[in-house]
Protein backbone atom coordinates (compact mmCIF):
# COMPACT_ATOMS: atom_id res chain seq x y z
CA UNK A 1 0.00 0.00 0.00
CA UNK A 2 1.31 3.43 -0.92
CA UNK A 3 1.30 5.99 1.85
CA UNK A 4 1.20 9.44 0.34
CA UNK A 5 -0.84 12.52 0.98
CA UNK A 6 -4.01 12.51 -1.07
CA UNK A 7 -4.71 15.34 -3.47
CA UNK A 8 -7.08 17.74 -1.71
CA UNK A 9 -7.58 20.58 -4.18
CA UNK A 10 -7.78 20.92 -7.93
CA UNK A 11 -4.55 22.20 -9.49
CA UNK A 12 -6.60 24.02 -12.14
CA UNK A 13 -9.18 25.91 -10.08
CA UNK A 14 -8.53 25.23 -6.37
CA UNK A 15 -11.83 23.51 -5.60
CA UNK A 16 -11.79 20.58 -3.15
CA UNK A 17 -11.63 17.33 -5.12
CA UNK A 18 -13.61 14.14 -4.61
CA UNK A 19 -12.19 10.64 -5.07
CA UNK A 20 -14.37 8.51 -7.33
CA UNK A 21 -14.30 6.52 -10.55
CA UNK A 22 -14.16 8.83 -13.56
CA UNK A 23 -17.07 8.72 -16.02
CA UNK A 24 -14.70 7.79 -18.89
CA UNK A 25 -14.56 4.07 -18.01
CA UNK A 26 -11.37 4.24 -15.90
CA UNK A 27 -11.28 1.47 -13.28
CA UNK A 28 -9.33 3.35 -10.58
CA UNK A 29 -10.55 5.99 -8.22
CA UNK A 30 -9.08 9.36 -9.12
CA UNK A 31 -9.12 12.84 -7.59
CA UNK A 32 -11.78 14.62 -9.65
CA UNK A 33 -12.71 18.28 -9.42
CA UNK A 34 -16.50 18.68 -9.12
CA UNK A 35 -16.25 22.28 -10.39
CA UNK A 36 -14.15 22.05 -13.57
CA UNK A 37 -14.07 18.27 -14.13
CA UNK A 38 -10.27 17.95 -14.11
CA UNK A 39 -9.12 14.39 -13.38
CA UNK A 40 -5.88 14.29 -11.39
CA UNK A 41 -3.71 11.24 -12.03
CA UNK A 42 -1.10 10.12 -9.52
CA UNK A 43 1.87 8.42 -11.16
CA UNK A 44 5.12 6.87 -9.91
CA UNK A 45 8.15 9.06 -9.25
CA UNK A 46 11.29 8.34 -11.28
CA UNK A 47 14.61 7.99 -9.46
CA UNK A 48 17.61 8.12 -11.80
CA UNK A 49 21.26 7.44 -11.07
CA UNK A 50 24.51 5.87 -12.15
CA UNK A 51 26.92 3.09 -11.32
CA UNK A 52 30.10 5.19 -11.74
CA UNK A 53 33.18 3.04 -12.33
CA UNK A 54 36.90 3.77 -12.40
CA UNK A 55 38.94 0.66 -13.15
CA UNK A 56 38.00 -1.95 -10.53
CA UNK A 57 36.28 0.54 -8.22
CA UNK A 58 32.73 1.89 -7.92
CA UNK A 59 31.85 5.33 -6.57
CA UNK A 60 29.50 5.48 -3.59
CA UNK A 61 28.17 8.50 -1.71
CA UNK A 62 27.57 8.68 2.04
CA UNK A 63 24.17 10.35 2.53
CA UNK A 64 23.92 13.65 4.37
CA UNK A 65 20.10 13.67 4.18
CA UNK A 66 17.20 11.57 5.38
CA UNK A 67 16.06 9.00 4.76
CA UNK A 68 19.00 6.82 5.70
CA UNK A 69 21.40 9.57 6.77
CA UNK A 70 24.98 8.25 6.99
CA UNK A 71 24.35 5.22 4.75
CA UNK A 72 26.09 4.59 1.42
CA UNK A 73 24.34 4.88 -1.93
CA UNK A 74 24.97 5.17 -5.62
CA UNK A 75 24.54 8.76 -6.84
CA UNK A 76 20.85 9.07 -7.69
CA UNK A 77 17.80 11.22 -7.12
CA UNK A 78 14.46 12.31 -8.48
CA UNK A 79 14.21 13.04 -12.18
CA UNK A 80 13.26 16.62 -13.06
CA UNK A 81 10.90 17.81 -15.75
CA UNK A 82 12.49 18.67 -19.11
CA UNK A 83 15.31 16.12 -18.85
CA UNK A 84 15.86 12.61 -20.14
CA UNK A 85 16.58 9.78 -17.74
CA UNK A 86 20.25 9.81 -18.81
CA UNK A 87 20.48 13.59 -18.32
CA UNK A 88 18.91 13.25 -14.87
CA UNK A 89 21.31 10.46 -13.91
CA UNK A 90 24.31 12.54 -15.00
CA UNK A 91 22.97 15.62 -13.17
CA UNK A 92 22.44 13.64 -9.95
CA UNK A 93 25.96 12.19 -10.19
CA UNK A 94 27.36 15.71 -10.51
CA UNK A 95 25.16 17.15 -7.73
CA UNK A 96 25.79 14.37 -5.22
CA UNK A 97 29.38 13.42 -5.94
CA UNK A 98 30.81 16.25 -8.01
CA UNK A 99 32.00 13.51 -10.34
CA UNK A 100 32.78 13.91 -14.03
CA UNK A 101 31.41 10.94 -15.96
CA UNK A 102 30.75 9.55 -19.39
CA UNK A 103 27.26 8.08 -19.28
CA UNK A 104 26.96 4.52 -20.53
CA UNK A 105 24.11 2.14 -21.26
CA UNK A 106 21.02 1.61 -19.15
CA UNK A 107 21.85 -1.07 -16.59
CA UNK A 108 18.99 -1.62 -14.17
CA UNK A 109 15.33 -0.77 -13.81
CA UNK A 110 13.76 -1.47 -10.43
CA UNK A 111 10.06 -1.19 -9.72
CA UNK A 112 9.25 -0.21 -6.13
CA UNK A 113 5.44 -0.20 -6.15
CA UNK A 114 4.95 0.08 -2.38
CA UNK A 115 6.41 3.62 -2.46
CA UNK A 116 5.27 4.51 -5.97
CA UNK A 117 8.74 4.75 -7.50
CA UNK A 118 10.75 3.39 -10.43
CA UNK A 119 14.56 3.45 -10.07
CA UNK A 120 16.79 3.52 -13.15
CA UNK A 121 20.59 3.20 -13.10
CA UNK A 122 23.01 3.73 -15.98
CA UNK A 123 26.56 2.44 -16.16
CA UNK A 124 29.01 5.35 -16.18
CA UNK A 125 32.75 5.73 -16.60
CA UNK A 126 34.43 8.13 -14.21
CA UNK A 127 36.73 10.57 -15.99
CA UNK A 128 38.65 11.46 -12.83
CA UNK A 129 39.19 10.22 -9.28
CA UNK A 130 38.57 13.74 -7.92
CA UNK A 131 35.17 14.49 -6.44
CA UNK A 132 33.45 17.57 -5.06
CA UNK A 133 30.41 16.27 -3.16
CA UNK A 134 27.36 18.49 -2.82
CA UNK A 135 25.45 19.29 0.36
CA UNK A 136 23.48 16.00 0.24
CA UNK A 137 26.70 13.96 0.53
CA UNK A 138 29.03 13.58 3.52
CA UNK A 139 31.68 11.75 1.50
CA UNK A 140 32.15 10.39 -2.02
CA UNK A 141 34.55 7.45 -2.21
CA UNK A 142 35.68 4.67 -4.53
CA UNK A 143 35.31 1.04 -3.40
CA UNK A 144 36.51 -2.30 -4.75
CA UNK A 145 33.89 -5.05 -4.47
CA UNK A 146 35.50 -6.52 -1.34
CA UNK A 147 35.49 -3.07 0.32
CA UNK A 148 31.79 -2.28 -0.19
CA UNK A 149 30.11 -1.67 3.20
CA UNK A 150 27.21 -4.02 2.34
CA UNK A 151 25.53 -3.63 5.75
CA UNK A 152 25.59 0.16 5.34
CA UNK A 153 23.94 0.38 1.89
CA UNK A 154 21.00 2.78 2.02
CA UNK A 155 18.36 1.18 -0.20
CA UNK A 156 17.49 -2.29 -1.52
CA UNK A 157 17.49 -0.91 -5.08
CA UNK A 158 21.10 0.20 -4.69
CA UNK A 159 22.18 -3.11 -3.13
CA UNK A 160 20.47 -5.12 -5.89
CA UNK A 161 22.04 -2.94 -8.60
CA UNK A 162 25.52 -3.29 -7.06
CA UNK A 163 25.14 -7.07 -6.64
CA UNK A 164 24.09 -7.39 -10.29
CA UNK A 165 26.92 -5.10 -11.45
CA UNK A 166 29.57 -7.25 -9.76
CA UNK A 167 27.92 -10.49 -10.99
CA UNK A 168 27.95 -9.15 -14.56
CA UNK A 169 31.55 -8.03 -14.22
CA UNK A 170 32.59 -11.50 -13.03
CA UNK A 171 30.70 -13.00 -16.01
CA UNK A 172 32.55 -10.67 -18.38
CA UNK A 173 29.43 -9.07 -19.87
CA UNK A 174 26.92 -6.44 -18.83
CA UNK A 175 23.24 -6.68 -19.58
CA UNK A 176 20.14 -4.67 -18.81
CA UNK A 177 18.29 -5.92 -15.73
CA UNK A 178 14.78 -5.43 -14.40
CA UNK A 179 13.69 -6.21 -10.84
CA UNK A 180 10.64 -5.82 -8.66
CA UNK A 181 11.42 -4.75 -5.11
CA UNK A 182 8.38 -5.92 -3.14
Amino acid sequence: MIFRRPIKHCRECGTAVAYRLPDDGDTRERAICPACGTIHYENPLMVVGTVPVLGERVLLCKRNIEPRWGKWTLPAGFMELDETTAQGAARETDEEAGARIEIGPLFSLLNVPQVGQVHIFYLATLLSDRFDPGHETIEARLFREDEIPWDEISFRTVKKTLEQFFADRRAGRFGMHSFDIL
